[in-house]
């Protein structure tokens, strides 16, 4: 820094806590008028204060999250701030690989920061080294204190102390202590009196509708409201496992003895547990022609029916992604082998396939009723009711995937198709009628559908449609024939990336997407690639230069 141009500083101010923070001059008052006085005694170099004020009161330097942290990077990006002075470098954080990135973004923006009470700049060397130390004890002071505080919850919570959070229906908190909600306690008997009389989540949610049963209403200091609405299923099923209504507090997977009232008895915990787990498995349905043990009730109702035109069965599986679990049905093949191991292998999106599952056999259903094709010659006639329940079916498979689990006999992927076998027993016993009545014609379902992508997006479609290019794909081809043409212009790798703002790898790797075939680039342009043809799976793969075997290697011949 020169002593001839001014220097922008800005004063950025933090507090772990709230207390304090209501006085007229506070903790965030008196870092500021320190950092003032240190850009004072700097007004030989040209360095001057800026009036905006950066502060964050009650939020912790574990996060970079924080409204006046953001609003001050904010203005270093707009190019308004030369100089971050803060009264010690945990104000502005407390981890390390937040401050790299700091650092990072500030470099970017020619910015630096200095503390008032450590002696060093970060624009030099020597200031860099001595600011890793003290963020080094810095970060170690905080995870010490974290985990003193879950050594405490852990401890607490083992002697049956309610520890905060959420209070649950039924109870209320008082002098950190569970008391039952004699008005609520009620409603939380209900559902588990429900739930050992009907045996399923579902209808405990139909009977709780109907006896008007809500959630706990919160109300916060904000005067913020939460609560007080139906009981979802969700919700139910939460309750149902919650070990607080038997007198219980739980610690990651173990159950302690509370020092609270418990709502519900140890023994009738115990047998809904026990039925909530065992519900995870039932028995199909007697009489049906080719008898299977069990079928497996969970969240994927597919499962154990879902195969390929190979006869490979197709497994649920998991992946996360920001925080959220994306579910798929994935060929056991590639679970065995890896993803690489055939490319014909499917990964399809759970929640759209049974979707389009639903959809397909109710629309099956619907067309036999309509068409007087469920039943054998005179049944309808024989029972006005028969059609009435077949018509509730069909309109419940799409919301309730228990009965469509119930109801599938096979589902078959292939090509452009899906096949669909409903169980003919289960189907019978489900409506009320003797299954020696239904025709064959109504428990087999083919329908088209297709598997279109969007870079990582998948989504299914079933029906007659029209072929639909894949914009994504189109432009990176389009922007390696430009590449190729300037690279055998002369052109170098490093030229294109720094005009691109791209690394030269980069430019390497999709480069040699100029070089498909014609028929290979037509039938993209035209949206008739192969469904698992995916832009990444073009650059990853080793595309030779013979067009004929890039067309067989990339599955556009059969």
């Amino acid at each position: 820094m020169t002593g001839r141009r001014a220097v922008r500083c800005a004063i950025y101010t933090r507090k772990s806590s709230d207390e304090g923070l209501e006085q007229d001059f506070n903790s965030l008052d008196a870092q500021r008028e320190a950092c003032e006085a240190y850009v004072a005694s700097q007004r030989h170099e040209g360095w001057k204060t800026l009036g905006a004020r950066y502060d964050d009161g009650g939020l912790s330097g574990g996060t970079l999250e924080r409204p006046g942290l953001q609003r001050l990077l904010d203005d270093v990006d707009a190019g308004k701030i030369d100089m971050i002075v803060v009264y010690k470098i945990d104000r502005l954080t407390r981890s390390l690989g937040d401050f790299a990135r700091l650092v990072e973004k500030l470099d970017a923006r020619n910015c630096s920061f200095v503390s008032v009470t450590q002696a060093f700049n970060t624009s030099t060397s020597m200031g860099r080294l001595t600011l890793n130390v003290l963020l080094s004890f810095a970060q170690f002071e905080r995870e010490v204190t974290a985990e003193r505080i879950r050594d405490k919850i852990a401890a607490s919570k083992k002697k049956g102390i309610w520890m905060g959070g959420m209070v649950p229906l039924g109870y209320d908190a008082r002098e950190r202590a569970l008391h039952v909600n004699e008005s609520e306690a009620g409603t939380v008997r209900t559902v588990f009196d429900l739930y050992l009389r009907h045996g399923s989540v579902r209808l405990v949610k139909e009977e709780a509708d109907r006896l008007g049963l809500v959630s706990k209403h919160h109300v916060f200091e904000s005067g913020k409201t939460f609560g007080g609405k139906p009981l979802s299923r969700g919700r139910i099923h939460h309750l149902l496992m919650n070990p607080v209504y038997a007198g219980m507090i739980r610690h990651n997977r173990t159950n302690w003895p509370g020092r609270h009232k418990a709502i519900i008895d140890r023994e009738k915990w115990d047998r809904v547990q026990a039925m909530l787990s065992g519900g995870a498995a039932r028995k199909r349905r007697v009489g049906r022609r080719n008898q299977k043990p069990e079928k497996v009730r969970h969240g994927s109702p597919l499962a154990g029916t879902l195969f390929d035109g190979t006869g490979d069965r197709l497994t649920p599986s998991h992946a996360r992604s920001a925080g959220s679990r994306l579910r798929y049905y994935v060929s056991s093949r590639l679970l065995r082998n890896g993803a690489k191991s055939d490319p014909a292998g499917w990964r399809l999106p759970a929640a759209a396939l049974e979707t389009l599952v639903a959809r397909e056999a109710a629309a099956a259903l619907d067309r036999a009723i309509a068409g007087q094709r469920l039943f054998a010659s005179g049944e309808d006639n024989l029972d006005s009711g028969l059609k009435e329940r077949a018509t509730r079916l069909a309109s419940a498979l799409e919301s309730d995937h228990d009965r469509l689990s119930s109801l599938l006999d096979r589902v078959t992927v292939s090509r452009g198709e899906i096949g669909i076998s409903i169980d003919r027993g289960a189907l019978a016993e489900t409506i009320g009628i003797d299954e020696a009545g239904i025709v064959e014609e109504a428990l087999v379902v083919s329908a088209p559908f297709q598997l279109r992508r969007r870079g990582v997006e998948a989504r299914l479609v079933s029906g007659e449609t029209e072929p639909e290019p894949d914009p994504v794909m189109l432009r990176m081809i389009a922007r390696a024939r430009l590449w190729r043409e300037r690279i055998l212009a002369g052109d170098s790798f490093d030229h294109i990336a720094e005009e691109e703002g791209v690394t030269s790898g980069f430019i390497r790797t999709r480069m040699l997407l100029g070089f498909l075939s014609p028929d290979i680039t037509k039938a993209v342009l035209e949206g008739r690639q192969p469904v698992e043809t995916t832009l990444e799976r073009l650059v990853r793969t080793e595309l030779p230069l013979d067009w004929r075997e890039q067309e067989r290697a990339l599955g556009f011949t059969r």
